[in-house]
């Protein structure tokens, strides 16, 4: 399935800026960064599980936000891009 975490974590303090690498971190290790603190991710059900639990020992519910969307299975109907930042394909191979 198709998922969108997005955060907002707060940054004013040290802590919070250290926090906020280690979400993004955690993002990268199951999807691709599509905005500064939005990312695709391509997860099943246990992955998700792990993902949520991931984050949510790493924010602090009292200063930071975390959404996740669950867009499904239908990748290429539920995502639409306009602009100029090429769309990745979450699903296809990844070449470095």
């Amino acid at each position: 399935m198709l998922i969108l975490v997005t955060y907002d974590v707060n940054t004013q303090d040290r802590e919070g800026r250290r926090r906020l690498r280690r979400v993004a971190k955690q993002c990268t290790n199951y999807g691709v960064r599509v905005q500064n603190s939005v990312f695709e991710c391509v997860v099943d059900a246990a992955q998700l599980r792990k993902l949520k639990k991931v984050l949510e020992d790493e924010i602090d519910d009292t200063k930071d936000s975390l959404r996740i969307y669950n867009l499904g299975n239908r990748t290429k109907t539920n995502v639409e891009h306009i602009g100029i930042k090429e769309s990745l394909d979450v699903e296809g191979d990844l070449i470095f």
